[in-house]
């Protein structure tokens, strides 16, 4: 069993808790035969310091036994808790080794609900295996062997009720496991709609959509109750059972017990002994068929957070390349096509990027331009053909040393909660506040700390939502300067900016001594690069200067025609 693993690490506590609980146990299989020792010594003979002495004896069991139990519960909830949380650890570290294949496969709600849902599920049937799991067998074992030795034929009661009952939870136990697996996965999609209605809520705020949302909602988690209230129905039939199968058990003892009491083969005290016995086995199964619903659930939790565990990425880092030796050739790539899903999104992709140029790239919606700049960061592999940078295949280098030099913009501005220092640091973390400034400079955003008190150390809110769209766009190129990388790639990410403040961050960033790679949806933010890639279902259809393409490509054409006015004016 994978889990093993990481029990083992703590088993001491395990063992420790265990072992508590087991001695909790012995003692309580004690409280019959001492039971059984009053009523037919004390009671028999009237003496009545017998019965006190014994009475003591039975107060001394229970305050042991209630001690040993919290020393049980501790080690439990110590074990079940580290487990948990090495779990999480280990899940998390997986996560962020995922490419972004992984990620499409394995979304962030379903990844947030089995980091905490599922491991949650797991803690608790680690907890209950020390606690509970260890206890029931022993008392169902150890009070059959007590059984036996007061009364054989009576003890052969408690086992065909025992046999009936493992039957009975056997077949519930079958029943029950699909219907946690679904309810499992009604709370991934849950998840999924409060995460899109939270991350949307303004959008379906203007579009007066609430009732809409708050209907799917109300769908999903009335589906996932009907599930839970199906298998809780089925879970239900454990406890009728086990009372009925137990208590015809107790009738049958009694009944054959005070025949032989009556012949003499048996005492009034070792009848009310096997009765307390077959009360503990049935206290035993009862405690027993609940951990069985909860390993159930557990279950379910377990296929789950192994699949996150056991999924490796895609993209294999076995790269020893740590440094960036300059060439002419700064990019190349070599007869390249990349698909999704069987799909192709680029086609046999052959060019090659001059160390220092700009270069811009635009195309319709699905050209394939962002899959292209994805796959130099190697966020996928290519489906064939290579792609170099500074005439190495970008597989011979290290993916951190790859990634560390290459400042990437995505599409959309994912920022940090925390401050604009840190997000601004977060890929040099050594940078100090000149350079930060100089970023912010470069990306047009300085003028952003001027109306903050804080500066650089102002508050910025869960996914940036006190700044506006092109604070956030500005905020994320800075961030991507800081870094100082090699290659500069803009994914569209100064879409939300006037066109002002995108020529000046034009014209700042001719500046920079770097490779610069710029997607965008305007022929006006690219125009001066020194060559631009036009891209039409995923083939290259162009690759030339602005005045080039304007005289030989013809989609390229009629791009900037739609784009731009008899007058030349830009009214995109």
């Amino acid at each position: 069993m994978k889990l093993l693993k990481y029990i083992k690490e703590y088993r001491f506590p395990a063992i420790i808790g265990f072992v508590f609980k087991i001695a909790e146990a012995a003692l309580e299989l004690m409280v019959p035969l001492v039971m059984a020792d009053i009523i037919d010594v004390g009671i028999k003979n009237n003496d009545q310091n017998y019965i006190l002495v014994r009475g003591l004896f039975l107060v001394g069991l229970a305050v042991a036994g209630y001690l040993f139990a919290l020393v049980c519960q501790y080690y439990a909830s110590l074990t079940s808790q580290s487990v948990g949380t090495k779990l999480r650890e280990d899940m998390y570290h997986q996560i962020n080794r995922y490419d972004h294949h992984n990620l499409d496969k394995l979304s962030a709600p379903t990844l947030v609900t089995r980091l905490i849902n599922d491991v949650v599920q797991i803690q608790l049937a680690v907890a209950m295996t020390i606690r509970l799991t260890s206890r029931a067998p022993f008392i169902m074992i150890g009070s059959l062997f007590l059984a036996f030795l007061i009364s054989g034929p009576l003890a052969s009661i408690f086992v065909v009720g025992a046999i009936v009952l493992a039957i009975v939870m056997l077949m519930i136990t079958i029943i029950s496991m699909p219907y946690f697996n679904n309810v499992q996965k009604k709370l991934d999609k849950i998840s999924l709609i409060v995460r899109e209605n939270l991350n949307g809520i303004r959008v379906i705020r203007a579009f007066a959509s609430q009732d809409k949302e708050i209907n799917k909602f109300k769908t999903e988690t009335r589906q996932q109750k009907d599930i839970q209230v199906k298998v809780g129905r089925i879970q239900a039939l454990l406890n009728p059972f086990t009372y009925l199968i137990v208590n015809v058990a107790i009738v049958l003892i009694v009944y054959f017990g005070g025949t032989e009491v009556n012949v003499g083969g048996l005492s009034q005290g070792e009848v009310i002994a096997l009765v307390n016995y077959m009360n503990s086995i049935l206290l035993a199964l009862i405690v027993f068929a609940n951990v069985l619903s909860i390993y159930n659930k557990a279950g379910a939790s377990y296929t789950r957070i192994f699949e996150v565990l056991e999924t490796e990425p895609a993209v294999v880092n076995d790269g020893q390349i740590q440094i960036y030796r300059e060439s002419e050739d700064c990019i190349e790539f070599r007869h390249v096509s990349f698909a999704y899903e069987q799909k192709n999104v680029l086609n046999d992709l052959n060019f090659t990027i001059k160390r220092g140029q700009t270069i811009g790239i635009i195309g319709g919606t699905g050209a394939g331009k962002t899959s292209l700049v994805n796959l130099i960061g190697r966020f996928y592999d290519v489906s064939s053909g290579e792609i170099l940078i500074n005439g190495e295949a970008i597989k011979n280098y290290d993916l951190h040393a790859l990634r560390s030099f290459i400042g990437f913009v995505p599409q959309y501005a994912a920022l940090i909660s925390g401050t604009i220092r840190e997000n601004l640091q977060l890929g040099n973390q050594t940078a100090n506040d000149q350079q930060l400034l100089k970023a912010l400079e470069i990306a047009q955003g300085k003028e952003m700390l001027e109306d903050k008190a804080a500066g650089l150390d102002t508050v910025i809110e869960q996914g940036g939502k006190n700044l506006s769209g092109g604070q956030k766009q500005r905020l994320t190129i800075a961030r991507a300067l800081v870094k100082q990388p090699e290659i500069l790639i803009l994914d569209d990410s100064s879409s939300a900016l006037d066109y002002a403040t995108d020529f000046k961050l034009r014209q700042a960033l001719k500046q920079l001594n770097m490779t610069k790679i710029i997607i965008s949806q305007r022929t006006a933010s690219i125009e001066q690069a020194d060559k631009i890639m036009v891209l039409y279902h995923g083939d290259l259809v162009g690759f030339d200067s602005h005045e080039q393409l304007m005289k030989d490509c013809k989609i390229y054409q009629e791009i900037y025609a739609s784009q731009h006015s008899k007058d030349g004016d830009d009214h995109e």
